[in-house]
Order: structure tokens, then sequence, then C-alpha cells
């Protein structure tokens, strides 16, 4: 060949490979991923025949990490990190402890060091982003409450482990390792923790103060001049320039940079065009992350070391499990929420790697250790869709077997209910608002402003919270439990208002608040032309869809200046 063409060959390679095994998989009733996992395998030095080249592949699969973090945080705004923020920290926090926990004395019994446990460990705590956005993406479940608390819970983790990685060079000669000088690192631990901080810190101020001012701005100007390729190519750089720029100014993961630049984004009125210009790329790149994960792996570990990968895969997919489910559990949230984060975190992915080769380079981590990560990294992932998809018979089986499980699943929360002193004012007529998001928050204005009476239903506990702080009688929890209908006085409302974008469940809340409350005029809305004809030949309710009303606006402004108006 006249010249180099490695990164062609193993952009072909990876996507022909992925395509051909990912369609066998899907064909056979197996998730798509688990095809592009045994394509990696197959390009992989481990394997035989044709070897692509990794490093390469890695990067690739970088760009798609940054891409799928930009594309979420283009639909994840500061609110909703915030109004997660007392289940995702703490919990995030005392996740990762336990799982490092497990992870050090299950190495410690096979007679490595402490230090080595402490990595494998921490590999063990972090789970993958990339998987858990393919899985709440393919239920439908990403913009819901509980996949806000799983998304903000593995952004609380990727601080973390942004922490860890910067401090293990000066720790690593205190725990066993080589001296952190040899490795590019060194300096006093408190100075080293002291400007990790400081540099995180001036990242997210600069992305709050500077990011939601400019970002907003230039995509505005670039939108201007009409050109799709040029929206594009802006999109893409905001997403790989930022993630890039954090990286090397600021220490922080590109996926933590992509993710916040795509939050800013968020902020421009076409942040909507942004995630969908954004979205074949996103997905093209994300396929190599997994065929990159394969690459690493090595078979040989499956058959010279069966009974440690069994019990790495019980850590990862089990211990990880629980201990969420027990944690969200005792946060007072519901069964459901807990079994669904529990569900997110039963893997682990690309930090995992990063700590294992960091560990085996300051001599922490044995090289066997790296091979168990990889080899619980690659059983995790195939296995992660298998354990979302147990959570509704699990669920199902335990509210039906257990009255334990009945009553952790309408837990007693100060929020769910209304306070008798706010009762009183509900005699009859009032209007009950599901959803306070941005359509809610406005519907909740007009109301206010014509001193019309409503009660608020919101799932985040938060927004309760500062609605009763404000004197706006509110409850917590699902519109479609039918206890939250009834703290809402549904049975004594004149007209039940659901403007949650979610339609999956707007059958069950209508049908509830009619079994309550015959008489209940419903209004909801919808963002799909086909949804909003199966909603009105059902009678649901009067219908509002986005596109109709703004054209109706639109038309409105129209004849009115060409004088048609009424």
């Amino acid at each position: 060949m006249p010249h180099d063409i490695s990164l062609i060959t193993t952009v072909a390679a990876g996507f022909g490979l992925a395509m051909i095994l990912g369609f066998i998989a899907a064909r056979l009733k197996i998730p798509p991923l688990v095809g592009y996992l045994i394509a990696g395998i197959i390009m992989g030095p481990a394997t035989p025949g044709f070897v692509a080249d990794v490093e390469l592949a890695g990067q690739l699969a970088e760009i798609g990490v940054m891409l799928l973090m930009f594309g979420v945080g283009l639909h994840f705004s500061l609110e909703d990190l915030m109004n997660v923020r007392r289940i995702a920290v703490p919990g995030a926090v005392v996740q990762i402890t336990v799982a490092t926990a497990l992870g050090t004395v299950l190495a410690m019994y096979w007679g490595w060091s402490f230090g080595g446990g402490l990595v494998f460990g921490l590999a063990l705590s972090c789970a993958s982003t990339v998987v858990l956005l393919r899985a709440l993406e393919t239920r439908g479940i990403l913009d819901s409450v509980n996949g806000r608390i799983a998304v903000g819970w593995l952004v609380v983790e990727d601080l973390v482990c942004v922490l860890v990685l910067v401090l293990m060079p000066p720790l690593a000669e205190l725990l066993g390792g080589s001296a952190a000088d040899a490795h590019g690192a060194g300096g006093s631990l408190w100075g080293t923790l002291a400007v990790t901080l400081a540099k995180v810190g001036a990242f997210i101020a600069l992305m709050l103060v500077v990011g939601r001012r400019v970002f907003p701005r230039i995509l505005w100007a670039v939108a201007r001049t009409g050109s799709r390729e040029l929206f594009t190519l802006c999109v893409i750089a905001a997403a790989v320039g930022v993630a890039y720029g954090s990286a090397k100014l600021f220490g922080v993961s590109f996926a933590l940079g992509a993710f916040f630049a795509g939050m800013m984004m968020r902020e421009s009125d076409f942040a909507h065009r942004a995630a969908e210009e954004s979205l074949p790329l996103r997905d093209a790149f994300s396929v190599l992350f997994f065929v990159s994960v394969g690459m690493l792996f090595d078979p040989q570990v499956l058959l010279q070391e069966p009974g440690k990968v069994l019990a790495v895969a019980a850590v990862v997919i089990v211990g990880k499990t629980v201990a969420a489910i027990l944690l969200v559990l005792a946060f007072r949230y519901p069964l459901n929420t807990a079994l669904t984060v529990g569900a997110s975190l039963a893997q682990i992915g690309e930090f995992s790697f990063i700590l294992a080769g960091l560990g085996v380079a300051l001599d922490l981590l044995p090289k066997a250790g790296q091979s168990l990560i990889l080899a619980g990294a690659l059983i995790s992932i195939a296995f992660n869709s298998v354990v979302f998809a147990a959570i509704g018979p699990a669920r199902k089986w335990a509210l039906a077997h257990s009255a334990l499980a009945r009553r952790l699943e309408m837990r007693e929360d100060p929020t769910a209910a209304l306070p008798t002193t706010v009762e009183e004012h509900f005699l009859s007529g009032q209007v009950v608002l599901v959803g306070y998001g941005r359509v809610g928050r406005r519907i909740a204005e007009a109301l206010d402003a014509q001193k019309i009476p409503y009660v608020v239903a919101e799932q985040h506990r938060q927004v309760v919270e500062k609605l009763r702080e404000r004197g706006v009688p509110a409850v917590s929890g699902d519109a479609s439990d039918p206890a939250v209908l009834i703290q809402a006085h549904i049975a004594r409302a004149g007209m039940l208002v659901i403007a949650t974008p979610d339609t999956l469940d707007v059958r069950k809340i209508v049908d509830m608040a009619r079994t309550l409350n015959p008489a209940i005029e419903v209004v909801l809305r919808t963002h799909s032309e086909e949804e909003a004809g199966l909603l009105r030949q059902e009678s649901l309710g009067t219908v509002f869809m986005g596109e109709d009303e703004l054209a109706k606006g639109m038309a409105r402004h129209v004849l009115a200046r060409m004088g048609k108006g009424a």
C-alpha cells in the first residue's frame, strides 16, 4: 500500500462485522450489542486472523462516548440535575464505597495486596454511561424520573472517578506501587487534591456562567446562515471540541465535558434540531465502543480463571444491583425506581478500563486483574439487557407475593399527601395538573393569574417541596398510581390536565381519574400526530399537539397581518 490505511481498515472492519453479527443477534432475539461485542473479539489480538488497530478503535469509541453524552446533555437540563441531587450524590458515593469494599475483599481473598484490591474494587464500582443510555433509550425511559435519577447518579460517579484517577499516582507508592513521579505525576496529596477540585470547579463554573450564554448564541448565529451542513458541523465541533478542551485544560473526562456542553446547548431554541443532527453519528460511533470493548477481551481468561470471572460478574451484576436497590429504598423512593436504578448500575465500562490500565502502570494491579475486569465488563454488558428485562416480571411477582414489596411500592412520603391545612381550601372544582415541566409551569402561571385553584401532581419530590414552600398545593408521585390521584382529590376536581410529554401512562391515568370522577373533563398533550389520532379515537379527552398549536398560532398571525383575521 502506498500509505497507511489502518484507520480506514479499522472503521470498515468494525462497522461491517458489527452490522453482520448485530443482525444475526437481532434475528436470534438477542440484543444487537452482543453481536457488536463478538465482532470486537473476532477483530482483537486474542483471536487468530485479522487484527484491527486496538488503539485507533479505542479513540473512535471515545468519540462515540462524547457524542452520546452530548446528546444526553441536550435532553438533560441543569434543573433536572439539581432535582435528583439529593439521591444521586449520596447514593453514588455510598454505592461506590460498597462496590469498592466488595472488590477489595474479594481481591485480598485471592492473595492480592490491599492497593491492588482497592484499584480492583474501584474499577468494579464504575458503571458504563454508554450501556446505561442505550438501555434507557431502548425502553423509552431516558426522560422519565427514573431515567434522570440513573443519569444523575452516573454523572456523580464520573466526577468521583476523575478525582480517583488524579489521586492514584501520588498515592501509588503509599499503597505499595511504584513511585508516582515515574508516571508523570507527583507532589503532595493535598496539593494534588486542591488543584483537581479547583480545576473541576473552574470547569463547571465556566460551563454554567459562560457556556449558557455563549453556546446558544453560537448555535443561533450558525443557524441564521441557512446552511444545514454548517449547523451539523457546529454541533459536532461543540461536542468534540469542548470534550477535548475540558480534558486537556481541566482534567475532567471527555464524557463529562461533552455532557456539560450538551446541557448548556440545551438553552438554545435549536437544541431539538441539534439532537437530531448528531443522532446518526452518535449511533454509528457508539457501536464502535462495544466493538473496542470486545477487542480488549482475551477469551482465555474464561478457561484459565472461570471461578474468578464468575465472582467478578457476581459482584458487578448482583452485588452492585442489590446495594443500589437498598440505597434507593432507604431514600424513600418506590420499589419501581429502586429496581430501575439497580439495573442501570449492573455493569461496568469505560472508566473501569482506564482505572485498570493506570493501576497496572503504577504496579498496583496485577495484569490478571485487568483481564478479570475486562471479562466482567463483557459479561455484565451482555447481560444488562436481561437484567433490565427482568425488572417488570420481578416487580410484578414481588407485588403479588409480598406485603413488604407492596408497602415499598407505596412509600409513606411526607410530600405524598396534601397537608390538612391545604385540603380545607378544596371543596370542589379544582384543576389537577399532572406534571410541572415547561408546559405545566406555564399552565400553572395562567391558573394563578385567573385565581383558579389547582393541585400539582409531580414525580420530583424536590419540585413538590419548592411548590409547597411557595404555598402551591402539590403531591409527590406517579399520577398513574391511583393513590396519587386520590391524594390530589381527583374525586372533587373539575378538570384533569396532563402536561407531561410521556403518553405511555396517559390511558391508565385517565381511566383511573374517570373511575373516581366520571364527570371530570380531561386535557392532555402529545408530540406525535399518530398518537394524537389514537387518543382522540379513544375519546380520552381534548388533545393538544405542539405542532398543531404552533401552526394555528402562526396562521392566526398571518391572517391578522393580511387583514383576514376575525
